[in-house]
């Protein structure tokens, strides 16, 4: 019988196997590490675009808050205005009111009829005055009750009084303002 000799050939290919996984193995090694080394640089570029959108973004955001701080500068200074405004326009109103409420009571006061007292406290408004008649007392009455300025008017008190001989009317009259001045209103 002969024998053959397989040994070589077994450890020919043994070694031939060896190669070859050795081979596989760096080549899938040197894969890994080129995958590994582009998706790092990958990355990397991904940090520094990110980097950069952040740097831009707080560039952005610094003018924005100088553009708000300046906006509200502007709100205070239209506020500061508009109180200003509010104040003129209140005095305006003011100076004239009281101006505008004596003129009404001097137009409507008939002959005959003499006021000796006049005053205000906030809308209630009290005159005094002496007449020769109860109708002249109930004509100035109507005419206050019809004037823009006063509203509610009430006799409180006619009284006779004798001056000099002559028989007078002395009367008192309650009344409230139609529209009150702003300042006293916000008291």
């Amino acid at each position: 019988m002969i024998r053959i000799n397989l040994l070589p050939v077994r450890a020919a290919k043994k070694k031939e196997t060896a190669v070859q996984q050795i081979v596989i193995f760096c080549v899938a090694v040197v894969l890994a590490a080129a995958v590994v080394m582009s998706l790092y640089f990958v990355k990397r570029v991904q940090v520094a675009t990110t980097k950069s959108s952040i740097t831009a973004a707080n560039a952005k955001i610094n003018e924005l808050k100088s553009k708000i701080g300046k906006l509200e500068e502007l709100k205070a200074l239209k506020e500061q205005v508009k109180k200003k405004l509010d104040v003129l326009a209140q005095l305006r109103k003011n100076k004239t009111g009281p101006a505008q409420r004596l003129a009404t009571l001097s137009d409507t006061t008939p002959n005959q009829l003499w006021l000796t007292g006049y005053s205000e406290a906030g809308e209630n408004v009290k005159i005094s005055g002496i007449a020769y008649s109860e109708e002249l007392i109930a004509q100035y009455m109507r005419a206050l009750e019809a004037s823009a300025d006063y509203m509610n008017v009430e006799l409180v008190v006619s009284e006779q009084l004798e001056s000099a001989g002559t028989k007078l009317k002395k009367f008192d009259v309650n009344m409230k303002l139609k529209s009150l001045p702003a300042p006293a209103a916000k008291k």
